[in-house]
């Protein structure tokens, strides 16, 4: 790049000896600007296809260590380097096919250069004899011409660098494009947690049937909602939604009547809790995940902390809260990283929390521990969303949600939902007695 905006002032130097050499140097140069144009036409696809394989290939390799150990004990390892190789192969090939291309444009191009630049001694030459330049011109119009040509032919040698280049800040065009930059809003003031979900649907990227269809429902501030349903039902859709890590295809979530949104958006995050099935600590320490890797004062972690029965745990380890955790946690066990996630949900004392299995890797301790934090929210008027499979912490919920399929199929206070649960047993139960034959009483015997 530094070099060719030198090749015109050395082509118009070869002009300057004598217009015959510098034709030829024009000539030179539009033969090797059109080999690198045929370089650009044979390469560019097979690179685009090498640079997406080599992507794929690098994200088979990073799931397979984030999930090493359920690959090793469960013996999937030539599975996935079985994967792994066909995945590699696709690059290889589209890497080869690539390289073999711009390899022979390549020399080519160092052909023709060596070939004009002989022509161009032997024009230099002629014209010497023919008393039309000098000695010295001949060699100068070689010299010249070959310093003209050089960025051409560095930039064929060099291109596979920039159509890679070139498609890597695509992509990322791409990227930012489906997910442009948010405007930061005004802020709000702290809002009280009154909750509203207004008819919420969610079709998954790429997907045909929407996995929410119609799902309504109203909190007001401190009250917690539980939400049940199988498998499948929506549940975790649910909550990505009300945290607003999804958007919904249509629908409303509304916190103190403004979109979720619009919190983010000003700068309101601190406001709402989240604890996601799937919890992802940082590398760093325990005081760093649990402040949400933000500068933040002792009392406000250690109350955190307290409040899901974490404190003592993390003075009993080697640092305290200074201790490093490793890569996602690594250090901890399950049940440890669940207690951190729930400690960094309810950091800051926020006025919406939503728990997504809070309680899937707690033992007796832990669930007592987290009895007593959803207590304590509900004390400090915090809105409640947690999604539940264990009845345990449902005891806790003033409201409960059934979903199935995505539909709403109950909802309103834990006693009017239980009673209508419970309210298709009885009726099968009274079925069941009105059909049972009656017993027969023992006839007297005769003597």
């Amino acid at each position: 790049m530094l070099d060719a905006p030198w090749a015109p002032i050395f082509i118009i130097a070869l002009f300057a000896l004598h217009p015959i050499l510098g034709l030829t140097g024009v000539a030179g140069g539009v033969v090797l600007f059109s080999l690198a144009i045929l370089n650009e036409v044979l390469t560019k696809h097979p690179l685009r296809r090498a640079s997406l394989a080599a992507s794929k290939t690098h994200q088979r390799a990073e799931s397979a260590l984030r999930n090493a150990e359920v690959i090793r004990a469960m013996g999937m390892g030539e599975g996935v380097l079985r994967l792994w190789r066909r995945e590699s192969a696709g690059t290889n090939e589209a890497q080869r096919a690539a390289g073999t291309r711009g390899a022979t444009i390549l020399a080519i191009s160092k052909f023709v250069r060596l070939l004009i630049q002989t022509l161009i001694l032997g024009i230099g030459a002629w014209l010497v004899i023919q008393q039309e330049a000098s000695a010295g011109a001949m060699f100068a119009s070689s010299f010249l011409l070959g310093r003209a040509l050089a960025p051409v032919e560095n930039a064929i040698g060099t291109w596979k660098s920039l159509v890679a280049a070139r498609l890597a800040r695509r992509r990322l065009g791409e990227l930012v494009g489906t997910n442009p930059e948010e405007t930061r809003g005004m802020a709000l003031p702290r809002p009280l947690g009154g909750l509203v979900a207004e008819r919420l649907v969610f079709v998954p990227p790429g997907g045909e049937e929407p996995t929410l269809r119609g799902v309504s429902f109203e909190l007001l501030p401190g009250e917690v909602l539980g939400v049940i349903g199988p498998s499948a039902a929506g549940k975790s859709t649910l909550a990505r939604l009300i945290a607003g890590t999804w958007t919904p295809s249509a629908g409303k979530v509304r916190l103190d009547g403004a979109e979720i949104s619009v919190w983010h958006d000003s700068g309101g995050s601190h406001h709402i809790g989240y604890l996601p099935q799937d919890i992802e600590l940082f590398a760093g320490t325990v005081r760093d995940n649990i402040a949400r890797l933000g500068e933040a004062g002792p009392s406000a972690v250690i109350e955190a902390a307290q409040l899901v029965g974490l404190h003592e745990l993390i003075m009993r380890m080697p640092k305290g809260y200074n201790s490093e955790i490793g890569d996602a946690g690594l250090r901890l066990s399950g049940g440890q990283r669940q207690r951190i996630g729930l400690a960094r949900a309810i950091f800051g004392h926020p006025r919406l929390v939503i728990l997504d299995e809070p309680n899937a890797s707690l033992d007796h301790e832990g669930e007592e521990a987290l009895h007593q934090a959803i207590g304590r929210l509900k004390e400090l008027g915090t809105t409640v969303v947690m999604i539940a499979h264990r009845p345990s912490v449902l005891g806790l919920a003033d409201k409960l949600l059934l979903l199935r399929n995505g539909i709403v199929e109950a909802y309103g206070t834990r006693a009017e939902v239980i009673a209508k649960l419970n309210a298709p047993v009885a009726g099968r139960n009274a079925a069941v007695a009105m059909h049972k034959p009656v017993e027969q009483q023992p006839q007297p015997q005769i003597a």
